[in-house]
């Protein structure tokens, strides 16, 4: 089946890190750009950091700027979402998704619409 699976998520303390993964099944992920967003409770989902498909653009959220990083390993079909400094704040669900990008191998985007497939989510905690 076609679907993207997010792994990594767990309990951390402020200041430790997390590395996410974003796997894809069914699929390759060398036309996608990927995002990763993220949803605490009460709040609307935020795209944090995106991927293009070909040219290793990537563009992050002011609110990760610094701390986390994206990066792709189209032979192994993941995404990574490294998070270091974490704090409290980062609380939440995070989810990875992939936008088929046809004509363009350097775009990639924050915005949640569009995007052809997502993941079900990883749960981080930062909390001591």
């Amino acid at each position: 089946q076609l679907q993207l699976v997010e792994s990594g998520g767990g309990l951390v303390q402020p200041g430790g890190s997390l590395r996410l993964s974003c796997a894809a099944s069914g699929f390759t992920l060398d036309y996608y750009a990927i995002g990763w967003f993220r949803q605490a409770p009460g709040k609307e989902r935020e795209g944090i950091s995106c991927i293009s498909s070909s040219d290793g653009t990537t563009l992050y959220a002011d609110s990760v700027k610094g701390r986390f990083t994206i990066s792709r390993d189209n032979a192994k079909n993941t995404v990574y979402l490294q998070m270091n400094s974490l704090k409290p704040e980062d609380t939440a669900v995070y989810y990875c998704a992939a936008l088929r990008t046809y004509h363009s191998g350097s775009y990639c985007q924050l915005e949640y619409y569009g995007m052809d497939y997502w993941g079900k989510g990883t749960l981080v905690t930062v909390s001591s």
